[in-house]
């Protein structure tokens, strides 16, 4: 791969090509292997990963049940890494192979959820929660499809290029971070006004756009806090920090987590007391 690369007439998948996570991508869909999915005893099964696009269902369920509504559930882990989204069961909850996906079985008939967008809609409207209010639904759905829309270009294009590339590249560099710095200032402007994203209700947009954005913000997200200058963004900062202070987000973040400090994993979920074993393993203040 050099600046003189010319395309072929005709493309090849190159399977050691694609960076550190170039397993994960492949010009094909369908399942490699046959895998059932896990089902516990909960009306409401996620199978997922802690990554931006998990961590919004998780946060949802956990603000839900911090609200009082029946919401209990069982998350699954969902080894990317490893391939487990090509298995049969996955693919038969998602067929597109991404995390999350989410079965509802309150119903007669099981309900296959995928795409986090659908899941936090099915979850909203499902308990009557964090839909904001009703003059103001449109305004709380054009930020959660902004952030549909945008995330691919902080994920795919900024995060990939920066942080997991086989080698630093110039121009995908600079074109990504150009266009995520504009979309963190057209956050910034919208903060300006509101309390939170689509005015003073915390809703589904709010969790939708955090994983991503503030995280990134916070310092959380590709080391990229100083690259970025994110402290610009004031009010960005102010959203982000207050969102993090949560406890229902502090505990959805843990939820299908696999890496950093043991007493943030909680691969597997259960139960409320399934965060008591946690706190056994944080260190003493």
């Amino acid at each position: 791969m050099t600046e003189n690369y010319t395309p072929p007439k005709v493309w090849t998948w190159d399977k050691e090509n694609g960076g550190q996570w170039a397993s994960l991508n492949r010009p094909i869909s369908g399942a490699t292997s046959e895998k059932d999915l896990p089902v516990g005893e909960h009306p409401l099964q996620l199978y997922s990963m802690a990554t931006p696009n998990g961590v919004k269902v998780t946060v949802m369920l956990e603000e839900l049940l911090e609200a009082g509504h029946d919401a209990e559930y069982d998350a699954w882990p969902i080894k990317i890494g490893d391939g487990d989204q090509f298995g049969s069961g996955f693919v038969a909850a998602n067929p597109n192979s991404k995390i999350p996906a989410l079965m509802d079985h309150s119903g007669d008939t099981p309900v296959r959820i995928f795409e986090s967008a659908a899941i936090l809609m099915h979850l909203a409207e499902k308990f009557d929660a964090f839909l904001g209010k009703a003059e103001n639904r449109a305004e709380m759905l054009s930020w959660l499809f902004w952030q549909m829309g945008s995330a691919p270009y902080l994920g795919g294009g900024f995060g990939h290029f920066y942080a997991y590339a086989p080698f630093p590249m110039e121009y995908p560099i600079d074109r990504f971070t150009m266009e995520v710095k504009r979309q963190l200032d057209v956050l910034d402007k919208q903060l300006a006004e509101n309390t939170f994203i689509a005015g003073e209700d915390y809703t589904i947009a709010d969790i939708a756009i955090f994983p991503w954005y503030g995280n990134l913000v916070i310092g959380n997200q590709y080391d990229a806090a100083e690259f970025l200058q994110v402290h610009e963004y004031k009010n960005v900062v102010r959203w982000a920090n207050a969102i993090a202070a949560r406890p229902a987000v502090q505990r959805g973040r843990m939820v299908n987590k696999l890496w950093g400090e043991e007493h943030e994993q909680l691969p597997e979920r259960h139960s409320a007391a399934d965060f008591d074993a946690l706190k056994a393993k944080a260190p003493a203040e």
